[in-house]
C-alpha cells in the first residue's frame, strides 16, 4: 500500500475595506487551500514551536494569496474514535467525535495567527468560501459525518476554483510502498489522478477514523475539476511554503498544474 506523510508580524488595520480577493489594480492571486494532517499538527515534538512556525508561515503567505487551510484529527481523533466504537457509538457519532478534534486544532491555529484569521473557525465549506473573501488565511476543521478534513479541503478548492491544494502529512511524498515498513520504497515525483484514485479505490473503505494517502471523496473532486494536489511534508516549514507558492518543491504533485485532465 502506497502512503505519504504533511515572517514577520502581520499588521492589521482596525478598518480594511478590501478583501485579499478583491482588486488592488491588479490581477488578485488564485486560491490555495491546505489540508494539515492531524499527525503532523500534533506529534510530541516542539508542538508549539510548530504552531507558531506555522502560523507566521500562513501569515505571511495569506497577505498576498487567499488561503484556506483544514486541521485534521490524527492520532488524538482516532483515540477518541476507538473509544467511541469500543462504547458502542454509532459511525455518525464517531465521525462528530473526530470533527470535534478537528475544530479543537483550528482553533489552535487560528488563535496564534490572530486576526483577521477568526478564532471560532467556519463550520461549514460556504462558510469559509465567504470568509476568505474578506479575510485571509481563513482557518477550519471538519464539517459534516462522511467528509474527511482533505474532502473538505477538496470540495472548497473546487467552489474557490482554487490553483492547488497542498496536502501537508508526515511523510514527503507518495510512495510506492510504505516507507515506514519499506526501506526501500521509492518516492513518486509525479502521478496522474487515474493512478491514485485507483490506489485510493484498492486500499480505502473510508471507515471514520482511517489514515490513507488523500481522502478518496476528496480526490475524486479535485480530478474532475483538474485541480493539482501536492503531496508534502509538513513539518518542513520552507518545502511547505514553496508548496503553497507553487515554486519547486520536494514531495509528490497529483495531476498536472494548470489543469490536465485526469
Amino acid at each position: 500500500m502506497s502512503r505519504t506523510a504533511d515572517g514577520p508580524d502581520m499588521a492589521i488595520s482596525p478598518a480594511r475595506s478590501r478583501g485579499p480577493m478583491e482588486g488592488r489594480g491588479h490581477a488578485p492571486a488564485s486560491p490555495v487551500v491546505v489540508s494539515v494532517g492531524g499527525s503532523v499538527l500534533l506529534r510530541d515534538e516542539d508542538d508549539a514551536r510548530y504552531f507558531v512556525g506555522l502560523a507566521e508561515l500562513l501569515q505571511r503567505l495569506g497577505r498576498s494569496t487567499p488561503l484556506v487551510v483544514t486541521t485534521g484529527g490524527g492520532r488524538t481523533a482516532r483515540e477518541y474514535i476507538r473509544l467511541g466504537a469500543a462504547l458502542g457509538l454509532t459511525g455518525v457519532e464517531l465521525d462528530e467525535l473526530g470533527i470535534d478534534v478537528t475544530r479543537l486544532h483550528a482553533r489552535l491555529l487560528a488563535g496564534r495567527i490572530g486576526l483577521p484569521t477568526a478564532s471560532h473557525p467556519p463550520a461549514t465549506v460556504r462558510e469559509a468560501v465567504e470568509a476568505v473573501r474578506h479575510g485571509s488565511p481563513v482557518v477550519l476543521g471538519g464539517t459534516e459525518p462522511g467528509h474527511t478534513t482533505d474532502a473538505v479541503a477538496a470540495l472548497i478548492a473546487v467552489r474557490l476554483r482554487a490553483s492547488r491544494v497542498v496536502n501537508a502529512t508526515d511523510v514527503d511524498g507518495l510512495y510506492d510502498a510504505d516507507p515506514k515498513t519499506h526501506p526501500g520504497a521509492r518516492r513518486l515525483d509525479r502521478i496522474g489522478w487515474p493512478e491514485l484514485l485507483d490506489l485510493l479505490r484498492r486500499t480505502t473503505a473510508g471507515e471514520p477514523g482511517q489514515n490513507f494517502p488523500f481522502d478518496r471523496l476528496g480526490a475524486e473532486a479535485l480530478a474532475r475539476a483538474s485541480i493539482p494536489l501536492s503531496i508534502v511534508a509538513g513539518r518542513d516549514l520552507t518545502n511547505l511554503a514553496r508548496a503553497i507558492t507553487g515554486e519547486p518543491f520536494i514531495g509528490t504533485v497529483v495531476g498536472t498544474p494548470g489543469g490536465a485532465s485526469p
